[in-house]
C-alpha cells in the first residue's frame, strides 16, 4: 500500500546515448538537483542507463550510482529501477523503486524504506523525482 510521501528533487538532466545493448539503443543520464526529502532539504545527483525495449518503452537503472547530501554535508546512496514511456508533450515518464543506503541520522528512516517513485522528464530535460514510501 502507498504510504507517505517522502520527498521530491528538481533538476536538469543530460542525456548521451551509448553503444546499443543488442539491437536497441541505450542511454545514460546524468541529473543533478535539490529539493526535501524525509522532511530534509537535499542535493541530489545519479547517473542511470535506460534501455530502450523493442516496444518502445525503458527499463531504467542506477545501480547504487546514486548521491543524496544534506545541506550538513550528510550523505546517502541509492540503488533504483524503473521502467518509462514517452509522454505526449515530448518528455519521458519512469516509475519503479529506489532503496537507500546512509549511515546518518537525518536521513536513517531511508535505510528500511522501499521507496516507489515516479521520475518525470519535461521537454525541457528538467526532471522531477517524487518519492513514497511503500508499506509492506
Amino acid at each position: 500500500m502507498l504510504g507517505e510521501k517522502l520527498g521530491q528533487i528538481v533538476g536538469p538532466i543530460k542525456t548521451s546515448v551509448l553503444p546499443a545493448n543488442g539491437p536497441n539503443p541505450r542511454f545514460e543520464n546524468s541529473v543533478e538537483g535539490s529539493g526535501t526529502l524525509a522532511g530534509v532539504d537535499v542535493n541530489c545527483m545519479a547517473t542511470y542507463t535506460s534501455d530502450m525495449q523493442s516496444d518502445g518503452s525503458l527499463y531504467g537503472e542506477c545501480p547504487n550510482q546514486g548521491v543524496i547530501m544534506t545541506q550538513t554535508g550528510e550523505v546517502a546512496t541509492f540503488r533504483a529501477t524503473g521502467v518509462g514511456k514517452f509522454n505526449s508533450e515530448g518528455g519521458i515518464d519512469f516509475g519503479g523503486v529506489a532503496y537507500f543506503r546512509t549511515s546518518t541520522t537525518a536521513l536513517e528512516s531511508l535505510n528500511s524504506a522501499v521507496v516507489v517513485y515516479t521520475f518525470k522528464i519535461d521537454a525541457n530535460n528538467i526532471a522531477t523525482w517524487d518519492l513514497w514510501e511503500w508499506k509492506y
